[in-house]
């Protein structure tokens, strides 16, 4: 017996929803290509049926779909643990990943998806990400304009298909979840080939212009807290053909643009730069945070924007994740976390889930140290590994980021609750504690001065700086 295209269509579409073993009782409109669910794309069912609402059920647990460290409501160092890490879902990974690579084809399908990019399927996919959103326990999510909304063949279409998911997007919301933050996706579509604010087309420079003047405005409309510019294209290949110099300063003036734009329209969110060394370019303008921060002091934005760190870019840069939050707290410009990690043995962004302990650890002491990431917090812009493709598998990498970053913040709490490690540093620097050491500190002592005491006290005695120790204190509160 022959069957016609459409029935194989189905039957390979149905094999793949049955595949999923969460899936115990399939919405009752499927997401084939044969059969419509509405005009707005609406499921008649939940998207993930077999999964509960995520509790706290604590270390002894051993249950896959239950946070064990992670207590939203509990409060440590005089905070609720939401409250320290105000965790966001990445919609781009979380909806959009496929698990493709430059060698390999998608091997995610999940069961809601129809194969399109169209705008029923985009309303799909946002009531898909907050029952994900619900079920988590979370309140905030971030996004890509055109990850939530396909692409027009105009601008004027592109930004119609937005405005209407961000319609449905405002109503799924409710009075409690909202964006983290929004931004602009600057870097996917052939235009931007040579960057948005930093292409040497001014015909680019201005559509990108327009493209997040939208972004701004929708994240705005969706109550969003921050705003973010990652410049994948803003770089450059190679300085032969490039005038490093202009493009620097058409970025300054793209983001003086964007700080004006934001004050018009009463947007009263954080501007974010989320530096990156290098991938796609070979190398990007805000290689890490001290490049970033020397940036905004050149061009005076200094008090207009805060960086958000991503630990997988740190260790593309040659730091350590720790060492970029240091730098951008100590320069008063932490306002935002992307919380993933990368592999030591891969040089590219794999963008994979933090579950390293003593890694959650540094980063938590960071944290505290700032006094939390309000208006930020901690997104996760981790995703699924390739062979990883069991829609459960979505839950149970979430609930063990979040679940690692807790006992990082478990593991401060400890830390500073025995005082060690802090009475170890106080040691180290005592000499300066002390009225000489505080003149020089406060840049009140010169070289006659210094050469003088050098003269009269000789050669001086360096002590030990315990590194050991540090780290024997340190790796007993993991």
């Amino acid at each position: 017996m022959k069957m016609k295209a459409g029935e194989i269509l189905l039957l390979l579409l149905c094999l793949n929803v049955v595949s999923f073993g969460v899936i115990a009782n399939p919405p009752t409109c499927p997401a084939d290509i044969g059969k419509e669910c509405s005009d707005s794309g609406e499921w008649e069912g939940e998207f993930f049926p077999g999964i509960p609402k995520i509790n706290y059920e604590g270390p002894s647990s051993k249950n896959p779909l239950a946070f064990k460290w992670y207590n939203a409501e509990e409060e440590i160092l005089g905070k609720k643990m939401k409250d320290w890490m105000r965790f966001s879902v990445a919609f781009w990974h979380t909806f959009r990943g496929t698990g493709g690579d430059p060698f390999g084809a998608p091997t995610k399908y999940w069961p809601w998806e129809d194969g399109t990019n169209s705008l029923a399927m985009a309303k799909r996919r946002m009531r898909a990400n907050f029952e994900f959103i619900n079920k988590v326990g979370v309140d905030w999510w971030c996004f890509h304009d055109r990850d939530i909304a396909p692409d027009g063949k105009t601008l004027e279409e592109s930004n119609a298909n937005l405005d209407e998911v961000v319609a449905l997007a405002k109503k799924l919301q409710g009075s409690k979840i909202r964006p983290l933050w929004g931004t602009a996706q600057l870097f996917m579509h052939p235009r931007y080939m040579h960057g948005g604010a930093t292409s040497s087309e001014l015909g680019v420079y201005a559509y990108a212009a327009a493209q997040v003047k939208k972004a701004m405005e929708v994240t705005n409309y969706l109550g969003g807290e921050n705003y973010v510019f990652w410049g994948g294209r803003e770089g450059y290949q190679t300085l032969l053909n490039t005038d490093m110099g202009r493009e620097l300063d058409h970025m300054a003036r793209f983001f003086e643009a964007a700080v004006a734009y934001k004050k018009k329209i009463g947007f009263n969110g954080t501007l974010l730069i989320e530096p990156k060394p290098q991938e796609p370019t070979k190398h990007q303008y805000d290689w890490d945070a001290a490049t970033a921060a020397n940036f905004l002091r050149k061009y005076d934005l200094i008090g207009e924007f805060k960086l958000n760190i991503e630990c997988n870019h740190a260790t593309l840069s040659g730091h350590s994740c720790h060492h970029e939050l240091e730098t951008a707290r100590l320069n008063g410009l932490l306002g935002n976390i992307d919380a993933n990690t990368g592999d030591p043995q891969i040089g590219w962004d794999t963008d994979q889930f933090l579950t390293d302990i003593g890694e959650a650890t540094l980063v938590m002491l960071s944290v505290v140290r700032n006094g939390g990431l309000a208006p930020g917090g901690f997104n996760f812009d981790a995703k699924l590994r390739r062979e990883s493709t069991d829609v459960e598998d979505l839950f149970i990498a979430h609930i063990s980021g979040m679940d690692t970053l807790a006992r990082g913040l478990r593991n401060v709490a400890k830390l500073i609750e025995d005082g060690s490690l802090a009475e170890l540093v106080r040691k180290r620097y005592q000499s300066f504690d002390t009225e000489l050491g505080a003149q020089i500190e406060a840049g009140k002592v010169d070289f006659e001065m210094l050469e003088k005491i050098a003269l009269e006290r000789g050669e001086p005695k360096v002590p030990s700086a315990k590194q050991e120790l540090a780290e024997m204190i340190f790796q007993s509160a993991l």
